[in-house]
This record gives C-alpha cells, sequence and structure tokens, in this order.
C-alpha cells in the first residue's frame, strides 16, 4: 500500500506554492535574518539616541554610563535614568504594538490600506477613554486602560458587523468605509464632551495628540503585560494568517481554522491598540506605513513580518520622538504630529501606486 504525504506549503516565499525546500528558499532566509539583524541594530540606535537627544544633549559616554553604572548624584545620569529611560521603554512598547496591530488588520481583512486608525479602533478606545475621565473620572493609566481596551473591542465588532451587512460579507472596501464613517461619529462625540466639560478638555487635549513627554515607569509597566501577551498571540496566527491570505476555502483545506485564527487575531489587535491609546493618545501612520515597509523587506510572510514590524514600529516612532526634540528646540513636537507629518506623504504614495477597486 502506498502512503501519500501532504506536500509542504511554501509559505516563506508567500506564493501558495507547495513543494519541497529549495535554495532559493533559504537564501531568502539568509536575507531575512540579515534584514532582522539590521533592523534590531537600527533599533538599538533608535533607543540611544532617544536616551541622548533632548533639551540638554548628553553624549553617548555618559548614556551608556547612566545604564550600566548609574551614579546618582550625577546630573546626566539621572536626566537619563528618570526622565529618558521610561519615555523609551513606553515608545518601544507603544511603537511595536501599533506596528504588528497594523500588520494584524492588513492581514485579517485583506486590505492593504488598513490600519488602527482607519478601521476606527483609535477612535472607539479614545471615546472610551474620554468617557471614563468625564463620567466616571478616572486618570490613572491603570484605570483607563480597560476602557481603551473595551472601546477597541466594541468599535472593532461594530465595523466587522456593519462591513458585513449585505451579500458578499465583509470586503476590505466595506470595513473600511464603516470605519472611516465610525471613526468620524467617534471623533464627533469625542469633541463633543470635550468642550461641554471644560476639565475633561484640560485632561484630554494632551494626551489626544499622541505624546511620549511626561510618560513614566509606572505607565510602561501598566501596559506591558497587554501588550505583551498581543505579541504573542499575533507570533502564535501568524503561521495560520500566511494561509488565510490564499483564501478562506484553500485555508480551510489546508487545515486552518479561519474563525479561530480570526478570532486570536481580533483579540491581539484589540489588547495592542487600546493599551497604545490608554498609554500615550491616538497615534496614526505607524500601522499603516510600518507594515509595508516590511513587507518590502521581508516579503508577505507573517512569521517573519510580526517580527519586523515589532522592532520596526518601535525604531520608527522613537525616531520621530526624537526628531521632535530637535526641529522645534527648546519646545518640541508631539510624536503623534511627526508621526502624521511623515506618514502622511507616505500614504499619499501608498494610495497612488495601488490599484484601488471601483466600487
Amino acid at each position: 500500500m502506498t502512503v501519500t504525504t501532504a506536500p509542504d506549503l511554501d509559505t516563506d516565499r508567500g506564493t501558495g506554492l507547495t513543494g519541497p525546500v529549495t535554495a532559493p528558499q533559504r537564501t531568502g532566509v539568509g536575507r531575512r535574518t540579515i534584514g532582522l539583524v539590521a533592523l534590531i541594530a537600527v533599533t538599538t540606535i533608535a533607543v540611544l539616541l532617544s536616551l541622548a537627544v533632548g533639551a540638554k544633549p548628553i553624549p553617548l559616554g555618559p548614556v551608556v554610563d547612566a545604564l550600566f553604572a548609574y551614579d546618582p548624584t550625577n546630573t546626566d545620569h539621572l536626566v537619563v535614568r528618570e526622565l529618558r529611560l521610561p519615555r523609551t521603554i513606553v515608545g518601544l512598547l507603544v511603537g511595536g504594538a501599533l506596528g504588528v496591530a497594523g500588520a494584524l488588520m492588513q492581514a485579517v481583512t485583506r486590505n492593504p490600506l488598513a490600519d488602527p486608525g482607519i478601521l476606527g479602533v483609535n477612535a472607539g478606545a479614545s471615546f472610551a477613554v474620554v468617557l471614563a475621565i468625564w463620567w466616571f473620572g478616572f486618570t490613572a493609566v491603570d484605570d483607563l486602560v480597560w476602557f481603551a481596551l473595551v472601546g477597541a473591542a466594541v468599535t472593532s465588532v461594530v465595523v466587522y458587523a456593519l462591513g458585513s451587512i449585505g451579500r458578499g460579507g465583509a470586503t476590505p472596501v466595506r470595513l473600511a468605509l464603516a470605519g472611516a464613517a465610525l471613526s468620524a461619529l467617534l471623533f464627533a462625540l469625542t469633541r463633543a464632551v470635550t468642550l461641554l466639560d471644560t476639565a475633561t478638555l484640560d485632561q484630554f487635549r494632551f494626551w489626544a495628540v499622541g505624546s511620549l513627554s511626561g510618560r513614566d515607569a509606572e505607565i510602561a509597566w501598566s501596559v506591558a503585560p497587554f501588550i505583551a501577551v498581543g505579541l504573542v498571540m499575533a507570533v502564535g496566527v501568524s503561521r495560520s494568517l500566511n494561509a488565510i491570505g490564499l483564501g478562506d476555502d484553500t485555508a480551510t483545506a489546508l487545515g486552518v481554522k479561519v474563525h479561530l485564527t480570526r478570532g486570536m487575531s481580533g483579540i491581539a489587535i484589540m489588547l495592542l491598540c487600546g493599551a497604545a491609546v490608554a498609554a500615550v493618545g491616538p497615534i496614526g501612520f505607524v500601522g499603516l506605513v510600518i507594515p509595508h515597509t516590511m513587507r518590502a523587506l521581508f516579503g508577505p510572510d507573517q512569521r517573519w513580518l510580526v517580527p519586523g514590524c515589532a522592532f520596526g514600529g518601535a525604531a520608527f516612532l522613537l525616531l520621530c520622538d526624537t526628531l521632535g526634540r530637535v526641529v522645534a528646540r527648546p519646545s518640541e513636537v508631539q510624536v503623534g504630529i511627526m508621526t502624521a507629518a511623515i506618514g502622511g506623504p507616505v500614504f499619499v504614495v501608498l494610495v497612488r501606486r495601488m490599484r484601488m477597486v471601483r466600487l
């Protein structure tokens, strides 16, 4: 009796073709490994710049000493350890979370222009945070993060439900339109609440622009568990997302539980976006720009794309934050403004180069 085994899926190249591992595939893996190592190096440089650059520039020597030979009597060491290091850690967490969330959204919806801002997740988390401040009087991040998670989850469900109405189910275009409409509504309600209550406006307006300024170690500890769980879940579903990219029918034939994978991806997106918004406010374009940039470097394979977006998003956000401290000295431009200033032109280029779907 002849036993037939299923061929391995060549998901490493994202082609959907079957066959044994070939020399070009090994070459691709080696190239991606080098790319990931280079990306880690860029992230390390971004961390050092974030610690060294500010209202008071500090040479790299004292920065390294502050990390490994801390002297509490040294002013430079105090600035690095007490002010810039917590801000940098929060930037790493939030940037990585937004980059991975964008990659998951684009994979699940099969929409190359999907990101937490376009699909309304940031707007839902922001509105929930405003309600927490206005109605319940909460201001601590430990409390706000739960409201942000609920807001992100409810918005995701509503957007998917609206995009599923009618024949054909939830298509990428319908999801994008539903997300844009719901985002406009939620941001309008958010502005209405803040205009009606000046106390809420005072607490919300600086947070709403998206800023790493003043973020301390307590905020990092508050959001780190949520982001860590979200990243682990993203890594866990990455292989299944490769199969879903070939179509639901093909993924089912390959043994992938499509609904379970989408559900796990949705929970990961909720955790990543909710924690990021609660920590620093809504920041746009990271979840859009970074996945496309990393896809050019690593290809469509989610097993490489997820870690690439984690490091790429972290480095991008830190570099934008550092640049914001330089362009308007002695003041600083908030990181949410810098990511929009850089990500906006990139978004326009993406739209112009893509084949848009006719309604």
